[in-house]
């Protein structure tokens, strides 16, 4: 398809752990091409690939686009050099560089649940809302902060990273808290993930092993998948009731595999209330609009933001 006449050239790629998702928008947001592939484990040849399918893209809409891109992990302040990555052979490199010198342009590079968050914010579940703070719950446990349309990164460029706080509140039961690939003990990541839902299942006695299984299960009916979902549930409140201490948002948007679960959005707010700062708070809960396709949507509104808040 070839871009109409006063269309908006924007594009945004989403780069995961195994696939590569790009999409190409038009100047009200509607999606116009999108492809996909999977994402090689070198870094010369992640360079090289993602070159070639952004210039196939260009060459099918007739146009050069504005690239901006979600990836996992974040930019350190002070060398711009990757950092936090899953997918390990990119941390330590000038990502962000060596893309732009592989396009022979400037990009925009963002961590990945950081535009889920803009994708949200905007266009989303929190449009219209000033305050709004985004979380992904899927393998990981990823976030996002946008405050009056912009994103906020913070000054450490760790705004929004609720993965990595610990877990509130602990009960007896609960310890020792379990470790966390950073090098610290009970992170979010360890108990609201799917991760975490599977390993404490498993100590349950469960045999399944991935969270959708769980989650069918739960579903059934099944006692220890059941046990399982409502101390996530719980758990998940406890973190909230530190975001809503901290941040108090207009509204939080939830994404990944684990939004899913219907109960989040009955349960949640109430058991929230008795964690918050007087016990009386109350919070919008809302599931993501965009689904999966919000983190590359929001890839490509990274050319809106005239600058990513740090203040």
């Amino acid at each position: 398809m070839t871009l109409a006449s006063g269309m908006l050239p924007r594009m945004g790629i989403d780069v995961g752990g195994t696939k590569i998702e790009l999409v190409v928008l038009d100047d009200r947001g509607n999606e116009i091409e999108r492809e996909r592939t999977r994402t090689p484990r070198e870094y010369g040849l992640l360079m090289q690939t993602l070159r070639e399918l952004v210039l196939s893209v260009e060459t099918r809409v007739g146009s050069t686009l504005n690239v901006g891109i979600g990836f996992p992990g974040s930019a350190s302040p002070g060398t711009g050099l990757w950092r936090n990555a899953n997918m390990t052979y990119c941390n330590g490199k000038p990502l962000e560089s060596d893309i732009a010198h592989s396009l022979g342009r400037e990009i925009r590079l963002e961590n990945d649940a950081n535009c889920f968050a803009l994708s949200e914010a905007l266009y989303g579940a929190g449009a219209g809302h000033d305050v709004v703070f985004a979380g992904t719950l899927g393998t990981g446990v990823g976030g996002g902060l946008v405050i009056n349309g912009s994103l906020h990164a913070g000054i450490n460029h760790l705004g929004g990273e609720w993965g990595h706080i610990p877990l509130p509140w602990p009960q007896a039961a609960e310890m020792p808290l379990a470790p966390c690939f950073c090098g610290l003990s009970g992170c979010a990541e360890q108990y609201i993930s799917g991760t975490g839902l599977t390993r404490d299942y498993k100590s349950r006695g469960g045999s399944k092993s991935s969270a959708e299984e769980i989650l069918r299960d739960h579903k059934a009916g099944e006692p220890i998948a059941s046990r399982a979902i409502a101390d996530l549930l719980e758990r998940l409140a406890r973190f909230l009731a530190v975001v809503v201490n901290i941040i108090d948002p207009d509204i939080v948007v939830l994404g990944g595999g684990l939004s899913g679960i219907e109960e989040i959005y009955r349960v949640v707010p109430d058991a929230l209330a008795k964690w918050s700062f007087g016990s009386q708070a109350r919070i919008k809960l809302a599931r993501a609009k965009f689904g999966s396709a919000s983190g590359v949507r929001g890839a490509a509104l990274l050319w809106n933001q005239s600058h990513i808040s740090q203040q």
